[in-house]
């Protein structure tokens, strides 16, 4: 009896990018895709649902990294933690979000800073509480080891730098 594996093949967006040297790969592209979708949807409605509608997936991961540590972090603080090369994005999101009074600037010197402000910080905690509730209960249940999803992180993690070389790679043809 074969199993369902063998008779679909890899499960992937675009089959002719499987067709290569390593399918696999292009299974992970796929879950990547999935998974980034459904992350930055989850991050929206979670998001309103602690109070605070119409942010985009980036302006949430700001906010959060910006909350992280009640520390003040500058502009390029925040763009290279998630890894964001265009900084206007992150320029963007800072005016958004200080506009909403979830964050205020100040200034080191020439260097401009940003800290959550206190309706920054009860927001990212009722967007945790929710994560908890939500979230972190259904993947709990389904009994993933918490070392296995730090090695999948690590894995990831891993693959995001060849990414990044294989697109600064592309970006010098």
């Amino acid at each position: 009896m074969s199993s369902e594996k063998d008779y679909l093949g890899p499960i992937v967006s675009s089959g002719h990018l499987a067709s290569g040297a390593l399918p696999a790969l292009s299974e992970i592209e796929f879950g990547m895709i999935m998974l980034n979708h459904a992350f930055n949807r989850w991050m929206v409605r979670c998001m309103a649902a602690a109070g605070v509608p119409d942010l985009s997936p980036i302006d949430i991961l700001v906010l959060h990294n910006i909350n992280s540590r009640n520390k003040p972090k500058t502009l390029a603080d925040i763009a290279l933690v998630l890894n964001i090369e265009d900084t206007h994005v992150v320029t963007y999101a800072l005016k958004k979000l200080e506009r909403l009074k979830l964050i205020k600037s100040g200034r080191r010197g020439k260097e401009k800073l940003v800290m959550a402000t206190e309706a920054g910080a009860e927001a990212c905690a009722r967007y945790k509480a929710m994560r908890e509730s939500l979230l972190v209960r259904s993947v709990l249940a389904t009994e993933v080891s918490a070392e296995s999803l730090s090695e999948v992180a690590a894995r990831l993690r891993a693959l995001s730098g060849h990414y990044d070389q294989a697109a600064r790679a592309a970006a010098s043809l």
